[in-house]
């Protein structure tokens, strides 16, 4: 699967496909965070907004009959082509995702292709809708069946159904069919999590606008134009973090399948966390230091790093579902260089525990310590010893095929079908070996400059 941006903020040009561990690295101001917030609201676009198209006289049949079968050989056959087609809507909403003038976005553009489109994948499904008294009308489809059947359940009350939800429901469950979970759901831990941790309660921004308006005298407030006002100066992943942040206390009453299948990964977060978190009886939110149980700290009281890494916390332990997609801008937050490798280990066992990850990254330790992970996938007799001495888990080792790396950086690029390659800001696939891990030149460099001065200083007056 092949994503392409096209005049996305510094990004001119660039392709890119999501591994189980995707990471983007490079300087400052190249793109790395346009990429990341670009995916993230094409994913929420797919799974909660475009709409399969469905012929409408299949409704129409399943009206007459109180049962339909639908083909799906002819959907099969398009699944690129609705991928195109959503890629083309998403587009255009593009200024919205990034709260940006729409003028800034006129160029741009996000789209999505499948490699192998008519490859589909084997789903089983089956879905009841209305009520748990009140039935009105279910999908099923085998796993082998090459159509899906749509029965009407309550006759009698058909004509309360509304023809465009049924077919729009029809549309999803057909679109699920042919992409099961290439889409997965998504959560996203912005660069901005810290403040948020800290204003969370607070962070009301329509009643804090309304509040400002109405105290400025304005008498014709329309509360909906408000709101919309108010979530349009926000990047829709900032929204959104803001968003989960507000709610954890309500979240805190769910468990994961982190928490339910893996829970030493929960001990291993809360190592690098240095606590736990704790909601109590009367939903107030408190940090717990291991070292003194005995004391509770507000997230005002907290240090950086357990801010930073707040949303992560609950996202792991309360929300996540396997298959989910977890992606984190700048892991290495207020986290000191031992936390940073503890956190590329984690996010291994996430990884092989069935969730993927996608990072944006400026941190050699990070990327350095998932080198050793994967440079520790050998059968040979001295790196077990050396994953046995370092006290390395089979859980965290890493193969290249389940990471893909990408540098945001200049390189030569056919820009929108141009014969001649021409420099431009572009992302470019890091080499991934199991001899030598990630082959990433952009820290290297930094550190080796850095090594040089320090060289000159202690033996240039040798000379």
């Amino acid at each position: 699967m092949k994503i392409e941006l096209s005049n996305l903020g510094a990004l001119q040009q660039a392709e890119f496909e999501l591994g189980d561990m995707t990471i983007i690295c490079g300087s400052n101001n190249t793109g790395k965070t346009y990429a990341t917030y670009a995916t993230y609201g094409f994913l929420r676009f797919w799974n909660e907004a475009y709409i399969l198209p469905i012929n409408m006289s299949y409704v129409d049949k399943l009206f007459e009959n109180s049962s339909v079968k639908i083909p799906l050989a002819e959907f099969r056959k398009d699944r690129n082509v609705y991928l195109k087609a959503a890629s083309e809507q998403y587009s255009d909403k593009l200024h919205i995702v990034f709260a940006a003038n729409e003028k800034y976005f006129e160029n741009s553009s996000f789209s999505i292709m499948l490699d192998e489109p008519d490859k589909c994948p084997e789903v089983e499904l089956e879905r009841n809708f209305g009520t748990e008294k009140k039935r009105l009308f279910k999908i099923l489809k085998a796993k082998k069946n090459d159509f899906i059947e749509v029965n009407l359940l309550l006759q009698d009350e058909e004509s309360n159904l509304d023809k465009y939800v049924v077919k729009e429901t029809i549309g999803n469950a057909v679109k699920d069919i042919l992409f099961g979970h290439l889409f997965p759901e998504t959560f996203i831990a912005s660069a901005e999590r810290t403040g948020a941790a800290i204003f969370r309660k607070e962070l009301n921004f329509a009643r804090n606008r309304l509040l400002e308006q109405v105290g400025m005298g304005e008498q014709d407030i329309n509360p909906l134009d408000l709101i919309n006002k108010v979530y349009s100066d926000y990047a829709l992943p900032v929204k959104h973090n803001v968003e989960f942040t507000r709610k954890l206390e309500d979240m805190s009453k769910t468990e994961s399948y982190i928490a339910k299948k893996h829970p030493e990964l929960l001990e291993h977060f809360e190592d690098i966390l240095g606590g736990t978190y704790k909601v109590t009886n009367n939903d107030e939110l408190y940090f717990i230091p291991n070292d003194n149980k005995s004391v509770r700290l507000t997230m005002d009281e907290s240090s950086s790093a357990v801010r930073s890494l707040l949303d992560i916390g609950f996202y792991l332990k309360h929300v996540a579902t396997e298959g989910d997609l977890l992606m984190i801008d700048e892991p290495e937050l207020n986290l000191h260089p031992q936390n940073q490798r503890k956190i590329a280990r984690l996010f291994a066992c996430l990884v092989n525990s069935g969730l993927r990850v996608f990072i944006t990254t400026h941190s050699d330790y990070i990327i350095k310590e998932l080198n050793t992970l994967i440079m520790l996938n050998s059968d040979e007799q001295y790196i077990k010893k050396i994953i046995e001495q370092e006290n390395y888990r089979q859980s965290e080792i890493m193969s290249p095929e389940q990471i893909k790396v990408y540098i945001a950086k200049k390189a030569s690029v056919k820009k929108n079908g141009n014969k001649r390659p021409s420099q431009c800001l572009t992302l470019v696939p890091a080499e991934i070996t199991n001899q030598y891990g990630i082959e990433l030149d952009s820290f290297d460099d930094t550190i080796i400059d850095m090594n040089r001065i320090q060289e000159e200083i202690l033996f240039g007056g040798d000379d």
